[in-house]
């Protein structure tokens, strides 16, 4: 039996409807994250230390600190890090935190932030990135119902099939609250200095979302095709977003590897990209050259490989209200994350 996307609790009359009619049938499986009824609202906080080269004693120290913080407790009960190298030639490692209770988090952040944000380090920036969305603001999406990445590692677990999807528009239609709302963005990020820290306030209806990759699984020859077929393609799209992506309205993109506890590279990787809107990312991802490119590789790939795809996609996208957003840098260079996006509106 075919579910839907949304979890009957928060099911409601619709008053916009859905891209697809009833009796769509999708192509292929896929598999959608489900908490438990309780949990209304999770957090999910990004905390990026930034450098040139070489990591410098400071950087090391303070992802230290970062896990020592996510021990105590409170802390999440989920995260991970991954690396990258952004379009100013600066090493960021960025570690993601989960939590599906909103007051942990709250209890949790504020000597965490100062921590991270509050205090100075010799030769590295800092920054936090935090959204804390009402479940109605947030959607998942899986190929393999059997390993959690992401904010799906706190939910209860995983749906059966789900109809909304491998289709344009299946995105917003997983999204509880696109059954009555438009989520259209209202207003423009500004930046507020607080001392050394810069802070962008930014606006309702802000699009986060993270998109990943896990190739661990595949064999040699599998492997061989994502690495030469498809990887380039998906790395050119990911390039095009981080330097060129204002024009279309991607504020920040990040194509990150995932690291294992030791700090070495896995098999795994994500993009990770604020947006003016919803409506913006699906415009980029139904029509722009670049991820109709990314669209074409991968359904190539996968209609090559059939069901005997080893190869694992997974994405999460939250559409925030205005006061369930939080982001601060310091020391960072104006181009990383959403300083960008006041940087273009004349801050």
């Amino acid at each position: 039996m075919m579910e839907s996307a949304i979890p009957l609790h928060l099911e409601t009359a619709r008053t916009r409807h859905k891209r697809v009619p009833d009796d769509y049938q999708p192509p292929y499986p896929s598999f959608v994250a489900r908490y438990k009824p309780t949990v209304s609202r999770v957090a999910m906080a990004y905390f990026g230390v930034q450098y040139r080269g070489t990591a410098p004693l400071a950087a090391t120290d303070a992802l230290k600190d970062i896990a020592r913080l996510f021990a105590s407790e409170n802390g999440p009960s989920h995260w991970d890090q991954a690396r990258y190298v952004d379009q100013s030639g600066f090493e960021n490692v960025v570690t993601v935190a989960y939590w599906n209770d909103v007051a942990r988090f709250d209890a949790w952040f504020a000597p965490a932030r100062e921590v991270w944000t509050g205090r100075q380090r010799e030769g590295v920036g800092t920054f936090i990135e935090v959204l804390r969305p009402t479940v109605e603001r947030h959607e998942t999406l899986f190929s393999s119902p059997d390993r959690a990445e992401g904010v799906a590692v706190i939910a209860n677990g995983m749906s059966g099939e789900v109809q909304e999807h491998a289709y344009w528009g299946g995105m917003r239609d997983r999204i509880p609250l696109s059954q009555t709302d438009a989520m259209a963005p209202a207003g423009a990020p500004e930046l507020i200095r607080d001392g050394a820290r810069l802070r962008v306030v930014a606006y309702d209806n802000l699009c986060l979302i993270r998109s990943g990759q896990d190739w661990s699984d595949t064999g040699a020859s599998e492997r061989k095709l994502y690495l030469d077929d498809v990887e380039p393609v998906l790395r050119q799209g990911m390039n095009f977003l981080r330097d060129d992506g204002l024009a279309i309205g991607c504020y920040a993109n990040r194509y990150m590897q995932v690291l294992a506890a030791d700090g070495s590279a896995t098999e795994k990787s994500y993009g990770q990209s604020w947006w003016r809107s919803l409506a913006a990312l699906e415009r980029w991802a139904e029509s722009h050259p670049t991820h109709v490119r990314i669209f074409g590789a991968a359904m190539k790939y996968l209609s090559t490989l059939g069901p005997s795809a080893k190869l694992r996609l997974y994405h999460e996208v939250t559409v925030a209200a205005a006061d369930e957003q939080l982001f601060e840098y310091l020391n960072c260079h104006p181009k990383t994350g959403m300083l960008a996006a006041v940087e273009t509106v004349g801050a």
